[in-house]
């Protein structure tokens, strides 16, 4: 069995235990949401997700650990395991980056469909409105697709312009509910891009953060097969030839050196 190089060593156990730190943190963060979402409606639909981060993140961690076992003790089992294991988990991270991009502008074209549904706005569930308006006070926009014209005359008391906002306004129709309080100034721009833009952003975050996942996993299954390769190495030992005349005791005896004249 070879050695194994001590920067090799140690990068892999560094790399190792930033995958275990990982997937503990992201243990925690199911167990948040599973329990913030326990009494919620819609629990039943996130279920299978959740389910599936259980079972990543207790995946790896174990396996994290069968691989600083491995690299510790120097078991070439270990290693192997979680060489295995980390190149499936790769291959699955993988699939869903390429699915995630795939579907992305369908999942911007269902977002749109889904609060095109929802028009008109004076139509829609008390629930929904109460959801929007905070919308968009928050994105600093009015109404739909169509600006404040999706509100009618009835235009959201959320529209209202603020003196520290930063997108368009225009001044409100004179037919309007709001000109009772006076001229108004209400945003000018529809909610619905701002919203996918919003989306699209987290979105391709998340991506990113997978696609460093994936070389943090790469990069442990690279460290991993290079110290199973440095212990299935053999050492050059040098063959120790027996003598009989040493064991004799067969030695010459050196001349003295001759004196200085």
């Amino acid at each position: 069995m070879g050695r194994v190089n001590v920067c090799l060593k140690r990068s892999y156990i560094v790399v190792t235990t930033l995958i275990a730190i990982m997937s503990a943190l992201l243990l925690a963060l199911t167990l948040f949401s599973h329990g913030k979402f326990h009494d919620d409606e819609e629990v039943e639909n996130l279920l299978p997700g959740i389910r599936a981060m259980y079972v990543f993140s207790i995946g790896t961690l174990l396996f994290a650990g069968i691989g600083l076992y491995g690299a510790n003790k120097e078991k070439k089992w270990a290693l192997i395991v979680f060489a295995v294991a980390m190149i499936l988990s790769s291959l699955y991270l993988i699939v869903n980056e390429i699915g995630g991009l795939i579907v992305l502008p369908k999942m911007a074209e269902g977002v749109k469909m889904h609060y095109r549904e929802m028009l008109p706005l004076t139509n829609a569930s008390d629930s929904f409105l109460k959801e929007f308006e905070e919308l968009q006070s928050e994105l600093q926009c009015c109404g739909m697709e169509q600006g404040y014209q999706d509100w009618g005359y009835n235009i959201s008391i959320n529209c209202v312009c603020h003196e520290d906002s930063t997108n368009p306004c225009v001044l409100a129709p004179r037919m309007s509910s709001l000109n009772k309080y006076g001229p108004m100034m209400i945003y000018e721009e529809p909610c619905l891009p701002h919203l996918i833009s919003q989306m699209m952003i987290i979105i391709n975050f998340i991506l990113v953060i997978m696609a460093g996942i994936i070389l943090l996993w790469v990069s442990s299954v690279a460290l991993c097969i290079a110290i199973l390769c440095r212990l299935n190495r053999k050492e050059n030992i040098p063959t120790v030839v027996y003598s009989p005349e040493a064991k004799a005791g067969n030695y010459t005896i050196l001349s003295e050196p001759a004196e200085n004249t």
